[in-house]
């Protein structure tokens, strides 16, 4: 398909399910706890803040940003992929910025705006301004802040790490782009459909420009369903070569495991620790993975753009980000001091330790595609102010 034929599809799709996605917004609005924070200072982006914190927080305190795709709301998204269910589990404190229609008609972040990614600038800044706003009502560890997002809100997560890398410990893209790859909406619908490729050090060097900051560059966790129609599956290799790049890491993995029946590449640093890794989805189309994390909780609802594929993206981004131990050591707490006054309760837990591990795992059931037509309508479409 020609790029004119495609910008005129752009402009045509929008209007199609345009009223069904704002449904989807509101229904998601009632069962999702968070709550819109005004006045976190400077907002030259125009977005809305969103936040969920739980009642109890982990020690050191932790930050995970979460950036909806497009025809999303933030409640839909936290809905979707069960942001605030994890970060309730688990004891993180949660934002979710907002776009807002007045800036772009499909409420996608504009990833691929000059004014928008640039550091102290647009909606980056917002995103910033709203980062420094949590921090510093809930004391969050400045090394503990994370970020990740959904296609356009993945493009976003990379203008983040590249203009403000060091508030970040980590990352995690999904069907997102690499950063400065478009400034414009040509370059932008070039990058999304045929992802052409770069040297890894033109990508490396678009981050270093980005900031005045040389490292320790955040860690990075790559998603991409290999079926995406809509942001080319190519991106996710260009993005890995960008943060490897940055990292001084070899092109060849050091690691291909399987996750959840997906590939896994993985690279880590001199001390050990994973610093890029990657998850191609088989099959899937444009959308975030979801499933039985691997304590048998489901995070998450499928709906538009969030896929049933057997493997939940949030848990494991959250594992990634060394999210998911605080309730393991609290119940070890917990049970040495109940073994102390009463021995007997000692048999009761290891018998039900015994049982739970004997029982058999629920099947995993494989994504299917929500529809080519709509994902190109939602996420493609949005990229127009």
């Amino acid at each position: 398909m020609s790029l004119a034929r495609n910008v005129d599809l752009l402009r045509r799709l929008p209007r199609l399910d345009g009223l069904r996605f704002a449904e989807l917004g509101r229904r998601a609005d009632a069962s999702s706890p968070l709550e819109e924070v005004t006045g976190f200072g400077d907002n030259p982006g125009a977005l809305r803040m969103f936040a969920f914190v739980p009642a109890q927080l982990q020690k050191p305190r932790a930050l995970v940003v979460v950036l909806h795709g497009c025809g999303q709301t933030a409640a839909a998204y936290d809905l979707g992929a069960g942001w605030s269910t994890l970060a309730r589990h688990y004891g993180f404190a949660l934002l979710m910025p907002e776009q807002q229609r007045i800036n772009n008609a499909n409420t996608c972040f504009n990833w691929f705006s000059p004014e928008d990614t640039a550091r102290g600038s647009g909606e980056a800044h917002s995103i910033r301004e709203m980062i420094a706003h949590m921090a510093g009502a809930h004391r969050i560890d400045p090394r503990q802040v994370f970020i990740t997002g959904l296609s356009a809100g993945g493009g976003m997560t990379s203008v983040m790490l590249a203009t403000y890398p060091e508030v970040f410990a980590a990352g995690a893209v999904i069907a997102g782009l690499p950063y400065g790859i478009a400034s414009n909406l040509r370059e932008a619908l070039d990058g999304m459909f045929h992802s052409p490729a770069r040297p890894a050090r033109e990508l490396g060097d678009l981050v270093r420009n980005a900031s005045d900051y040389r490292g320790p560059w955040p860690k990075i966790s790559v998603w991409h369903g290999s079926a995406d129609r809509t942001v080319n599956p190519g991106n996710a290799n260009e993005i890995v070569k960008q943060w490897l790049d940055l990292h001084d890491l070899p092109e060849a993995p050091m690691a291909e495991t399987n996750v959840d029946g997906y590939p896994r590449q993985a690279w880590w640093g001199k001390d050990g620790e994973t610093l890029v890794e990657s998850y191609a989805i088989t099959d899937m189309a444009h959308g975030t993975p979801l499933g039985l994390a691997d304590n048998d909780q489901r995070y998450g609802v499928e709906g538009a753009f969030l896929i049933e594929a057997g493997i939940s993206s949030s848990y494991h981004i959250a594992k990634f980000f060394g999210l998911t131990d605080w309730i393991a050591d609290a119940a070890k707490a917990d049970t040495k001091s109940a073994l102390s006054p009463a021995p007997h309760l000692a048999r009761s837990i290891r018998a039900a330790v015994s049982e739970q591990q004997a029982a058999p795992k629920r099947e995993e059931s494989r994504g299917f595609d929500l529809g080519q037509i709509i994902t190109r309508a939602l996420t493609a479409a949005g990229l127009m102010k």
